[in-house]
């Protein structure tokens, strides 16, 4: 199924959940679904850069997923650390930047290492950016966002009257980013959880049963063309956005 150019989300934000549920429906360890989500997520940014998607941004690791049982989290970390090495290198040579955002310090010192260095490998590409969740929650976003906000005042480099919707922007975590314009979540769950809170206030959303494993470039042009058939009003009414487009 091919969307109309004019219909392609120049930013996506993807909840990719089902890793875990993939693996136990084939008796295998969770983790084993993790390493098939990293394949996907492969597939997934490659079919964004042929479609002309700008900007993709994927939740990693939840500043909740801390709560999981210590092996699958030591898992992933092991996983992320392997991965980052290759990845950067492939995204590197298809022109991709890589951006990660969420609170790093809680990472080892060897994986923030690590980040720091796909993040400068890919500093210059201008093809598509790839932001990466990792210990990312949109209520932690919000807050440290506030406290940023409250120290500059303290200093005197930001007035009272001068905070509104758009100098709060600057200090979140996305401030470079425009809003996702498409937001999936796959795996049959049809909540937000805690995901690019503030960012999403106008977010188009797309639920799938699919889980992250199962979804491949076909599943993705299927969330495009539904993403093509909403009108999206950002407060107006149908009739204005018609004119404006007619």
């Amino acid at each position: 199924m091919k969307s109309d150019p004019a219909d392609i989300p120049t930013h996506i934000a993807i909840v990719m959940d089902g890793n875990g549920r993939w693996a136990e429906n084939r008796k295998r360890p969770r983790t084993f679904g993790h390493q098939a989500g990293l394949k996907a997520l492969r597939k997934i940014v490659e079919h964004c850069g042929r479609l002309g998607v700008r900007e993709l941004t994927v939740f990693a690791f939840s500043s909740e997923n801390w709560k999981r049982p210590k092996k699958e989290v030591n898992r992933l970390m092991e996983l992320f650390m392997r991965a980052l090495d290759k990845e950067a290198r492939e995204l590197n040579e298809n022109n991709v930047r890589i951006r990660f955002i969420g609170k790093l310090t809680g990472f080892s010192p060897d994986l923030q290492k690590k980040v720091l260095q796909a993040t400068d490998l890919t500093k210059d590409n201008d093809r598509m950016t790839l932001n990466v969740a990792a210990n990312y929650g949109g209520r932690w976003d919000i807050a440290n966002a506030t406290r940023k906000i409250v120290e500059a005042a303290i200093s005197g480099a930001v007035k009272p009257e001068q905070v509104n919707e758009e100098l709060f922007s600057e200090y979140l975590e996305l401030s470079e980013s425009g809003d996702p314009d498409l937001f999936i979540r796959t795996g049959g769950e049809m909540r937000i959880s805690n995901f690019l809170l503030w960012q999403s206030a106008y977010t188009e959303f797309y639920f799938t049963p699919d889980l992250w494993p199962d979804f491949g470039p076909e599943s993705l042009d299927k969330a495009i063309a539904a993403y093509g058939q909403r009108e999206r009003r950002f407060g107006k009414t149908g009739e204005q956005i018609r004119k404006k487009t007619a």
